[in-house]
């Protein structure tokens, strides 16, 4: 993946060139960088996680959140930096009665 230089949006390559979809900046190609970089292609899938059978305790902490699905007010919880590194992690609520997932973002 290569990022434009004059305004930073990501860039296709088009034969042996880099070019961004946003200002039209292009570049050549550089094989030797290009063989460094990562690719999820020819990567294993991950496997699929049989949680069905896993008591409720062993999931995740809970808390009192009420939920917008049935009014319950316990939910288990994780939190995750889905932002920016400068901005507050998103809370993730899953229902313990119904399983209704939903999310809370510091505004």
């Amino acid at each position: 993946m290569e990022f434009c230089d004059e305004c930073g949006s990501m860039m296709k390559t088009d034969g042996d060139r880099w070019v961004c979809g946003s200002c039209g900046h292009e570049t050549l190609r550089d094989e030797a960088k290009e063989e460094a970089m990562m690719t999820t292609q020819g990567q294993e899938e991950s496997e699929i996680v049989d949680m069905s059978d896993t008591d409720d305790e062993a999931i995740g902490p809970t808390t009192n959140a009420r939920c917008p699905e049935c009014g319950h007010d316990t939910a288990r919880y994780e939190m995750k930096q889905i932002r920016a590194a400068d901005e507050s992690e998103t809370r993730f609520f899953t229902c313990t009665k119904c399983d209704h997932k939903w999310r809370e973002d510091d505004h």
